[in-house]
């Protein structure tokens, strides 16, 4: 008995000339993958995202690429394809599909990009440019798609020609909550037959009624009879990224696409609200648009939390993106460029600027300028920001305390800093301004702000930061449009998407530092967008103190890292080493006082 048991758990034998088995996990939707010493050598060199830390059994995330890889490499090394798949398929004919899929989508991608195919016309009030329709035509053909286009290329028009298409309606567009009227605005324009709906609750109070147009009771006059009521579920559902959160559970059950505008809102991934409502959505969705000059704002793994909700079936896991993108780093991709022609190659992105697309703006030209600054500002918190640098850098210590120390610390440089170039900002603003131009003037800190409004009062001034609410906002764009305010202070962070700056100003001035380059040059954006007739110029406002010495080297590290995605042609900028950028702070605020640096830190940067 027991040798009869023994003989049936044994593994069967392989045919001859198979070197192992693939099956499908349908628990972690991956392929498993068994087979000989030397053959599971090369599969781990083929397959770069295979961890180190996987020995005899190998997983694989069920990808239409990885399928057609599989297959290819099965040609080589025969592996035996066993058991079911998704679908009802057999694992062997399911594999088949889906590289036939990925093979059929790259062809016509790459055949769309070279202008062999054309895409469709797109019927809209007014007609879609050629590079719009070719990225709708794209978002259609692959189901999910990333726009990465230069800032002001007209991202919005693509999405609304692909809604054009009856199988993407009903669309959820989730946008950020100062656009949610210019969509609709937007929609009136080109698309008007579309019906769109903007929620005015957090969460739905009377179910899909709330959405629900009962159109007036129509009429039949050949009988003089009332016919039935028509209730109609909207085209388009145009909400902030607050709001989706509790329309999420709702609209999953009624939507066709989701249109994510300024998807870099999904960058930091798990464990926030409207992150999980992506998910929840996204699923249920056989189309979803990703619109975004800067996908990302800092390290590039910052791109999986977006593809995988754009195109969850491409990306793989995150353990696979690190192992294969990030070279085991978690926090940054090994060859950006690598990385965005892949994403190209494979139609999971697609990205034009200016010149790409012959509609090139005039240039941009950066300008940093040192100015003066009131040192006391900075004098005030020196002996605070000091103990707080060592902290930071010394050894040992616990980390919660040296997390709250680090997020201290840069609030109080920053802000120090913010104070001690105010006035001086504010007068190089009003030399601008009296020559005629208008100027759109960066900030972040509110009591920044104040010392701005104060100085600028009599030359006019607006306010578009994140105390205004929605009108206010809107009135302050109109007030900087009509000519009233020649200085619209705007925060960093604050703007994404807003349009018709460009019609009357040509100038930006960075009175404060962000951490992130990509921040700024969405700022420059406002201006540097489609409808600009001038030269462009935008001044970085500097100070050899504070935060600025470190922040604006740290703007250096982070540009290049998203430029090599975004633009693999691009001139890859001078590598810094890995240290946190607030610790480079803590470490040149002492450096710069004559203070002491922590042997510790000492150790670790020599």
């Amino acid at each position: 008995m027991n040798e009869a048991l023994d003989l049936q758990e044994r593994p069967r034998e392989l045919p001859s000339g198979v070197h192992g088995t693939i099956q499908f996990n349908g628990l972690t939707r991956t392929w498993d993958i068994t087979a000989t010493p030397h053959v599971s050598m090369k599969l781990k060199r083929v397959f770069g995202q295979i961890g180190s830390n996987q020995v005899g059994r190998y997983s694989l995330k069920n990808t239409p690429e990885v399928c057609r890889d599989l297959l290819w490499f099965c040609d080589r090394y025969p592996l035996e394809i066993v058991g079911p798949a998704p679908a009802g398929y057999m694992a062997d004919a399911y594999i088949q599909r889906q590289a036939d899929f990925h093979r059929a989508r790259t062809e016509t991608v790459q055949k769309l990009l070279e202008g062999l195919v054309p895409p469709r016309a797109f019927e809209l009030t007014y007609p879609p440019r050629e590079y719009q329709r070719v990225a709708a035509e794209m978002w259609l053909l692959a189901g999910g798609l990333l726009v990465a286009d230069d800032l002001g290329l007209g991202k919005t028009i693509t999405a609304i020609a692909g809604l054009t298409d009856p199988i993407t309606r009903p669309s959820i567009v989730v946008t950020m909550t100062h656009l949610v009227r210019q969509w609709q605005s937007e929609f009136a324009k080109f698309a008007p037959a579309l019906r769109v709906v903007v929620p005015r609750r957090g969460t739905p109070t009377d179910g899909v009624n709330d959405l629900i147009k009962r159109p007036r009771e129509r009429i039949d006059r050949s009988r003089q009879a009332s016919l039935p009521h028509v209730e109609t579920f909207p085209d388009v559902v145009v909400l902030n990224y607050q709001k989706f959160v509790g329309w999420a559970e709702l609209l999953k059950d009624y939507a066709k696409s989701l249109i994510f505008d300024e998807c870099q809102e999904l960058r930091t991934g798990e464990g926030t609200g409207k992150y999980s409502a992506a998910k929840l959505v996204r699923e249920r969705v056989s189309y979803c648009l990703g619109l975004s000059a800067s996908p990302i704002y800092n390290m590039g793994d910052e791109f999986h939390a977006v593809l995988s909700i754009i195109q969850p079936d491409a990306i793989g896991t995150r353990t696979e993106f690190i192992t294969q993108w990030g070279g085991g780093s978690s926090n940054k991709i090994a060859d950006p460029k690598a990385f965005g022609a892949w994403l190209r190659a494979e139609g999971l992105m697609i990205r034009r600027t200016k010149a790409d697309v012959g509609r090139e703006l005039p240039d941009l030209t950066i300008i940093p300028h040192m100015i003066e600054a009131d040192l006391s500002a900075i004098e005030k918190v020196a002996s605070d920001a000091a103990e707080l640098a060592r902290v930071i850098l010394q050894g040992g210590g616990k980390g919660f305390d040296k997390l709250k120390a680090s997020e201290e610390l840069s609030w109080k440089l920053r802000h120090a800093t913010g104070l001690a170039k105010a006035p001086y900002v504010a007068d190089f603003v009003r030399v601008i301004v009296e020559s005629g131009e208008q100027v759109v003037l960066f900030g972040w800190h509110h009591d920044v702000y104040e010392i701005w409004k104060e100085r600028l009062k009599d030359l006019g001034v607006a306010l578009y930061t994140g105390k205004e609410s929605d009108s206010q906002k809107s009135a302050a764009r109109e007030s900087f449009i009509n000519g009233k305010a020649k200085v619209l202070i705007m925060s960093l962070r604050a703007g994404a998407g807003l349009d018709g700056l460009q019609h009357v100003c040509s100038t930006t001035v960075h009175g404060e530092l962000d951490w992130s380059g990509k921040v700024h040059e969405q700022g420059n954006g406002r201006v540097h967008r489609d409808g600009q007739k001038e030269k462009v110029l935008a001044y970085y406002m500097l100070i050899d103190s504070g935060s600025d010495p470190v922040i604006s080297d740290v703007i250096g590290v982070k540009q290049q890292q998203s430029e090599g995605v975004l633009n693999p042609d691009a001139e890859n900028a001078p590598l810094v080493g890995n240290d946190k950028d607030v610790k480079k702070l803590a470490e040149d605020f002492l450096r710069r006082r004559g203070l002491a640096v922590p042997e510790q830190q000492l150790r670790e940067a020599g």
